[in-house]
């Protein structure tokens, strides 16, 4: 599930009116893009309590309501006011995030902005101005990806309300997305997108299970494992594959050899994921490779960490706060970013 890398939007209003002038402005179109949402938002009470809203909107927003106290009741996440609100977005997706990476690395182009740091990928709300910047990059050379963000955080900073893209799922990923987002507010590394999204992701995981128990599903909590497990297998090949081609772009190879191997190596890679039933639709290259590792990379590290602390959440969080502030200790835990 990928998502958009957040901002404290003070910064970006402030400059707003310089920005506008600029032709493309990525901080205008944060802003604008955040207005909408902001334009958007009614409080989820008053949603479900109008008689005439869609009785199926009424059950998905009484769920998110439900979802968002388990995780601030249970799992023991922040309490800022996000996902009390709702905003209809009128689209399928809310940002389309931008991955790139050189030709011959599999380390990704950085996009630095206040608060968030420097992070592997940039988000945008309308999917064409993610191509058109895509078509850019693209010209100089670069690989690019574009995944679509279901959900948008801004790491507490604002009251996120539940958005309509997240509701388009069932009711498992829409209990995920809560607990993934405020899991965010908990912790996060600025710089680090790797570590940041493992975990969010760990928390996200252990969450549901937790729901699951809580709410006497044991066949949604079965359901759910058995997908996280594939979806981890598949980001296992392509995170082996990254590993091997970034051994290949250390080599000294003239560059049309290397294109070759490069070529070969995403063969292998195709492979390898339909000989394990997964999907291998759409364009592989360096930049879809870091938009996994960003997500899956660190995952099984970090859930070794909670493991290790006994499933404890809280003594997890303060640990995962300690290592956001140490760089050296993260990469000693997750190597190879």
């Amino acid at each position: 599930m990928l998502r958009d890398p957040p901002w404290r939007p003070a910064r970006p209003l402030a400059g707003l009116a310089a920005c506008i002038a600029l032709t493309g402005c990525y901080y205008a179109q944060l802003a604008a893009g955040q207005l909408e949402i902001n334009r958007r938002r009614e409080p989820i009470d008053d949603v479900i309590a109008r008689p005439d809203t869609d009785a199926a909107l009424r059950r998905r927003l009484e769920l998110a309501a439900r979802a968002r106290d388990f995780a601030m009741s249970e799992l023991g996440l922040p309490d800022n006011g996000s996902y009390r609100t709702f905003a209809d977005l009128e689209r399928r997706y809310a940002t389309w995030n931008l991955f790139a990476a050189p030709e011959f690395s599999v380390s990704p182009r950085r996009w630095c902005f206040p608060v968030a740091g420097c992070v592997a990928y940039r988000g945008y709300f309308a999917e064409s101005r993610a191509a058109r910047a895509a078509a850019r990059l693209s010209a100089k050379g670069y690989d690019v990806f574009i995944g679509p963000a279901i959900a948008y955080s801004t790491l507490g900073h604002l009251r996120d309300p539940v958005l309509n893209t997240m509701l388009a799922y069932g009711d498992t990923e829409l209990a995920a997305f809560i607990f993934h987002e405020l899991a965010h507010q908990a912790v996060y590394a600025p710089g680090d997108s790797d570590f940041s999204e493992a975990f969010a992701t760990v928390v996200e995981t252990e969450g549901l299970r937790r729901w699951f128990a809580a709410t006497d599903a044991p066949g949604d909590l079965g359901r759910f494992l058995a997908a996280r497990q594939r979806q981890q297998e598949a980001a296992a090949l392509m995170v082996a594959a990254r590993g091997r081609l970034a051994a290949l772009y250390t080599g000294e190879l003239e560059p049309e050899i290397m294109r070759e191997r490069k070529a070969e190596e995403f063969d292998r890679l195709r492979a390898a994921l339909a000989a394990g039933g997964h999907a291998v639709a759409g364009d592989f290259n360096n930049a879809r490779l870091v938009a996994v590792a960003t997500y899956e990379r660190c995952v099984p590290m970090l859930r070794t960490e909670l493991d290790r602390l006994g499933n404890d959440l809280p003594g997890f969080y303060a640990a995962m706060r300690a290592l956001a502030r140490d760089a050296d200790a993260r990469r000693a835990l997750c190597p190879g970013g």
